[in-house]
């Protein structure tokens, strides 16, 4: 297949880049470096498969020649990323989505869009499925995330529907690994900063809410199966074991040997801050034949010596 994939040089995007070369496929990257780092596609520079475009998509999409797939991963994704660059996030999920059907459609490819469990919000319903509304602020400011994903879907299955555009939509929840950003925010790299300068790990509240963490290529499995099934609504790719924020501090803190300890502070600092996150993957394993195999202390050990070589 010849696979635009959108937000390439993003965390996500440069492991989906390599699956899909290591499968045998032609990748065109797309990323406009506005969180992406060209650091995290640089080992493909000169490979023959595969063709690097500085561009944003939120302008109209050119790609010369046939695709067989569009992958639309291109966003802001930590809480640091789209509150630092609400209107481009906003952007991003909604023109730019518009863009990325517009060339599916074009083509005639299978268009496959990055979502997100945020668009639960902080769910009432525990472990969300699919067919789960969500909780959303629409006016928070994790909104400017959550709306624009949510109208990515909706746009999606517009698509679908109206012009018989083959789509695929993943919820992605929490996933960690290689090609993480020190500085994004997120509760992953931060700890294992932390950690590694040996400083106490910052909890909010009293570390009771819940996360569930995947590690990147349990993730990218999950993808590459999503992309060549033939179900077209929203499918949970994550990691249904579920942890708390401090025992995923002590765990991050143990496995560093980290004398620092943990020191709480008041409540989130962002208003809307999911109280609970859990997949529920019934989809995925009846549809997929997926589930992830890599263990959290085992993807956590790749995650840390990944970092050690940053900090």
């Amino acid at each position: 297949m010849r696979i635009l994939i959108t937000g390439a040089a993003g965390f996500l995007g440069s492991h989906l880049c390599d699956r899909f070369l290591a499968e045998g496929h032609e990748v065109v990257g797309m990323d406009n470096l506005l969180t992406g780092k060209i650091e995290n596609i640089a080992h493909l520079a000169g490979h023959e498969n595969f063709t690097f475009i500085k561009y944003n998509v939120t302008s109209y999409i050119y790609i010369d020649g046939p695709l067989d797939a569009v992958l639309h991963f291109a966003s802001p994704a930590s809480p640091i990323d789209y509150l630092t660059y609400p209107i481009q996030t906003l952007k991003v999920g909604s023109l730019g989505t518009h863009n990325a059907l517009g060339v599916a459609l074009a083509k005639q490819a299978r268009f496959l869009l990055a979502s997100t469990s945020e668009i639960y919000g902080d769910p009432l319903v525990h472990p969300q499925t699919e067919d789960y509304a969500g909780n959303v602020d629409t006016i928070g400011p994790r909104g400017v995330y959550d709306e624009a994903k949510r109208f990515a879907e909706a746009l999606t299955m517009a698509y679908h529907r109206a012009h018989g555009v083959e789509t695929r939509i993943v919820r992605i929840f929490n996933t960690y690994g290689p090609r993480m950003r020190l500085d994004d925010g997120r509760v992953v790299p931060n700890f294992v900063g932390q950690a590694l300068r040996g400083e106490p790990l910052t909890v909010y509240g009293d570390g009771s809410q819940t996360r569930s963490f995947c590690y990147a290529h349990d993730l990218i499995e999950g993808i590459y199966r999503l992309l060549l099934s033939d179900f077209n609504e929203p499918v949970n790719i994550g990691n249904p074991n579920e942890i708390s924020i401090l025992e995923f501090a002590q765990l991050i803190n143990t496995l560093t040997d980290n004398p620092g300890g943990i020191v709480f502070q008041e409540a989130s600092r962002i208003k809307g801050d999911p109280q609970t996150r859990q997949p529920d993957i019934t989809r995925a394993r009846t549809l997929l034949g997926w589930e992830p195999t890599i263990d959290l202390t085992t993807g956590l050990h790749h995650t840390i010596r990944y970092f050690q070589e940053r900090v």
